[in-house]
């Protein structure tokens, strides 16, 4: 099973860096797979730590992705060299075993050495699933034809339409507006700097 989460990594001066990221667990291990190149895969090498954080906040989802806000309140997490999200409701830190390197994308190892639970869990709205579904279909624009683009945002739209509140209706329109930039130009968001926007990020 792979956890749709929010891992957060600082480098060796402490500057954080939040973004999306599947993880899934094996053997009492959690296990990263990011890509080439990594602002979150040379702060873990750095510091030997990161921090996977629990949230019905989809607003950092899509913010993320799409280069709206990547900037989110942080603190010091509790026994790692790395940080954790300020409003996540639950995270576990974790510290590197090994690595299996790739050319393209190598595979941490990491121990869970720390958990803490900081707000219940509400469960999620159709809204929630939705966005996380938006902000993966963003990250994947160059690669998807059109008309299945079009599907999938036309499906997701209903979920949005019956049951979003306001964190999720901020989220989406963050992720139509970063679909139809794609269209007019050919060039996924973070490809067009505009104010805010780090042409950089990756995860």
């Amino acid at each position: 099973m792979i956890h749709e989460t929010i891992i957060t990594t600082c480098t060796r001066e402490g500057t954080p860096h939040v973004a999306p990221m599947g993880v899934r667990f094996e053997q009492g291990l959690a296990v990263l797979a990011p890509f080439k190149p990594s602002r979150t895969l040379d702060n873990i090498l750095a510091t030997q730590s990161a921090v996977i954080n629990f949230t019905t906040d989809v607003r950092i989802f899509a913010g993320c992705v799409t280069g709206a806000q990547r900037d989110w309140p942080t603190r010091a997490a509790s026994r790692v060299n790395s940080v954790r999200l300020e409003q996540s409701l639950s995270h576990t830190e974790l510290q590197l075993d090994h690595i299996a390197d790739d050319p393209q994308r190598p595979v941490l190892h990491m121990r869970c050495v720390h958990t803490e639970t900081h707000a219940p869990f509400g469960g999620f709205s159709r809204a929630q699933a939705a966005v996380v579904e938006g902000a993966i279909l963003v990250s994947r624009l160059f690669m998807l034809p059109a008309d299945k683009i079009d599907h999938e945002m036309a499906y997701l739209q209903i979920a949005i339409d019956k049951t979003a509140g306001p964190y999720e209706r901020v989220a989406w329109d963050w992720i139509t507006q970063a679909v139809e930039h794609f269209r007019a130009t050919g060039e996924a968001v973070d490809k067009a700097p505009a104010p805010g926007i780090d042409p950089t990020h990756t995860t």
